[in-house]
């Protein structure tokens, strides 16, 4: 075994110690298909441009205290604390899974509102069918999470209906007593001609090492609609692998807008399956990286009918020695026509050490279509600087205004109003430190 592979020895013992529950099936069928691929690695394309050894090392330390019995579940103050100061500022029905489970009281107040067409379970709360959780394992990070599953969240909106206020998921863990590890999995099925707002949070706290590892799995059926916001503001010194899959009925709509502002080491997936025709996805996203960060997004879009249209547009600000990641993949299938198809990524750079690996790609295999993509990497307009600053402004000023301006583009098409002032607030702290590290 290698100093960057699993230890599957000690998986093997940490899976045998969770409990003998509807989900340990699974996790076993899990754990053989990971025993056999392992993490990914660079020498995976899709992978090329991030490590995940010290995420790989991090694992296997908990992993030997997990196999003997030592890696509980950390009860945690501060986590109630953060959940409730983002509860006081942003209004939605918050559910909040801490270090991979689900928090029992605010689902029981949730569930006690009785709001009409919503229904929220626990897997570990024990009162959840078999069909409800026959969960995803199809690729290494998935396999790896469903392997060392502790819960998962079930959310079903039924036919027709639309909750009164957006859906809050708060995905916080907690690493102040020692270094861990932790696995989420959501599950959101939406049903028939239903409407919902959902803001999925990722953070963390401690001072401890921390990897993160979440799937969230969405479904909409005939002419449902989605506007989903995902902001990850994790501790700087975090690890997070998260990857949305998403699959979409006749008619379905979804507008998702991402935020990444934290962590150290970050992997964003988002697969998409348009098997449907007249379905439509929007995916923009925006990411700030100073420092020694690394985010890594990559989305894919199957458009295996048509007609049928995805947009894709990503902006990225970078500081001093932060490198960011971004592939976008179309791809058409055969008999797909009637598709309309764009990506675009725009990159600033405010240092000449940080750096952008930015790839749109399509893969058309039919005729009829409509698709375009494009890229740009850059740096600050040095005539609107010149400009901003002889009407009086500092260059940090200056440079925060064009900034702000570059990232608004991507907070605009945010839909869900009840997270947008947020969002805002915590992109100008961002800025700040990234215009300040780059005048430095």
């Amino acid at each position: 075994m290698s100093a960057s592979s699993i230890n599957t020895e000690l998986l093997e013992r940490a899976v045998g110690k969770l409990p003998s529950d509807l989900l340990m099936p699974q996790r076993m069928r899990a754990l053989t298909r990971f025993a056999e691929s392992g993490f990914p690695t660079t020498r995976h394309e899709d992978w090329r441009y991030t490590n995940l050894a010290p995420a790989i090392d991090l694992s296997n330390l908990w992993l030997l205290e997990a196999a003997d019995g030592a890696a509980d579940e950390p009860r945690s103050d501060a986590s109630r604390h953060y959940a409730a100061e983002l509860a006081s500022t942003v209004d939605a029905h918050w559910i909040v899974i801490a270090n991979g489970v689900v928090q029992k009281d605010l689902l029981t107040r949730l569930t006690a509102q009785q709001l009409p067409g919503l229904e929220a379970v626990s897997v570990a709360a024990g009162n959840v069918v078999q069909p409800v959780f026959s969960i995803l394992a199809e690729e290494p990070m998935t396999r790896f999470n469903t392997a060392l599953l502790r819960d998962a969240l079930h959310i079903s909106i039924g036919a027709g209906h639309e909750p009164d206020k957006p859906l809050g998921l708060l995905v916080i863990d907690d690493a102040s007593s020692g270094s861990a590890v932790s696995q989420t999995r959501i599950i959101l099925d939406v049903a028939t001609n239903a409407r919902a707002e959902v803001i999925e949070y990722h953070a963390s706290i401690g001072s401890h090492g921390h990897f993160a590892n979440v799937v969230t799995e969405l479904k909409l059926a005939q002419d449902a609609a989605v506007d989903y916001v995902r902001i990850q503001n994790r501790d700087r010194a975090h690890f997070q692998v998260g990857k949305l899959i998403t699959r979409l009925g006749r008619n379905a709509s979804m507008r998702h807008a991402a935020f990444d502002l934290g962590g150290a080491l970050v992997r964003n997936d988002v697969a998409v399956d348009i098997a449907e025709p007249r379905a439509s996805i929007e995916l923009h996203g925006l990411y700030l990286a100073d420092g020694k960060q690394h985010i890594d997004n990559h989305t894919r879009v199957d458009h295996r009918v048509g007609p049928a249209k995805s947009r894709e547009e990503y902006r990225g600000i970078l500081s001093d020695r932060a490198r960011c990641v971004w592939n976008g993949k179309a791809i058409v299938h055969a008999g797909a026509d009637g598709t309309d198809a764009h990506q675009a990524n725009y990159n600033l750079l405010l240092s000449d050490k940080a750096e952008i690996d930015t790839k749109p790609e399509l893969e058309i295999y039919a005729d009829d279509v409509k698709c375009s993509h494009g890229a740009t990497v850059g740096q600050l307009d040095k005539a609107a600087l010149f400009y901003l600053r002889s009407r009086g402004l500092e260059r940090d000023e200056a440079a925060q205004v064009l900034t702000r301006a570059f990232a608004a583009a991507i907070v605009a098409k945010s839909t869900v109003d009840n997270v947008r002032g947020h969002v805002e607030t915590l992109i100008d702290r961002r800025l700040q430190d990234l215009v300040g590290g780059a005048s430095r």
